[in-house]
């Protein structure tokens, strides 16, 4: 009897801890459950509600929608051709003897770049001393002043990889891919035009060009580039930013300018 009163008693504890710790659970149930929904509602009202150090917290830029990555091709642009020591005419409001980013561009450019005197893709009589194969697009990012433009850090995707102080272009000198007619021609952004001097808006972003009396033309081209892709003046082409480790060989390539405004 002595035994068998033991046994009772040793199952009769077993099924009490059992009991207990079923309670327990659902204890502990609720108790979680309740410290969710007090999680819920309290959350949104947090500005920071998980307490992460500013260093490690998630930045969400602004939605660049309006924006185009470099490296988006810009189709159907009307081209026109340009060239260092033009002369003002009917189509060329301002001389080419100076660009935007240089006072002394024919100087330093070694000469007049013929557009009907040629050598090859030179100009017949000297070997320049800058890149002969260079474009002008419709934006400056220097004003006036030795400033940037306001929104020239906004809309400009390279600029403070290439930032080198006020006054100092990080256009200048940019690499762009012109294609037309199943050719492709890499070369440097040397000049500011046709007519515009502040479209970001079709540069950076996903405007077409503003109207301007050379059929709404978005980029000039020199001699050089019109020459490699058999173009005429007037006619539609494609362009794009371009980085300076993926330009291939060819003959533009002889002409990296090494200055403070060289982008990488």
């Amino acid at each position: 009897m002595k035994t068998a009163w033991i046994i009772a008693g040793v199952v009769g504890l077993a099924s009490w801890e059992i009991a207990a710790g079923a309670r327990l659970s659902d204890r502990l149930l609720i108790a979680h459950e309740e410290f969710l929904q007090d999680r819920r509602e309290i959350l949104p009202s947090l500005s920071d509600p998980y307490g992460v150090p500013a260093a490690a917290r998630v930045v969400i830029e602004r939605p660049r929608d309006k924006f185009r990555t470099p490296s988006e091709w810009r189709r159907n642009v009307v081209a026109t051709v340009f060239w260092v020591g033009e002369m003002p005419g009917e189509n060329n409001p301002t001389p080419n003897t100076k660009s935007a980013w240089d006072p002394n561009w024919e100087a330093n450019f070694g000469g007049y770049d013929h557009p009907d005197h040629r050598n090859g893709y030179l100009p017949a009589g000297f070997t320049p001393a800058l890149n002969p194969f260079y474009i002008a697009l419709p934006y400056n990012d220097v004003i006036r002043g030795g400033l940037h433009r306001p929104e020239a850090s906004e809309v400009i995707p390279w600029f403070w990889q290439s930032y080198r102080g006020d006054g100092i272009s990080v256009c200048r000198g940019r690499w762009v891919a012109i294609h037309h007619a199943g050719r492709v021609c890499y070369a440097q952004w040397e000049d500011v035009g046709p007519f515009e001097i502040d479209d970001w808006a079709y540069v950076f972003g996903r405007e077409s060009p503003r109207p301007n009396r050379n059929q709404s033309a978005g980029i000039d081209l020199s001699p050089a580039v019109r020459d490699y892709l058999h173009f005429r003046s007037g006619d539609t082409v494609e362009w794009r930013f371009a980085d300076k480790r993926e330009i291939p060989n060819g003959p533009w390539r002889n002409w990296f300018r090494v200055s403070a405004q060289t982008p990488p």
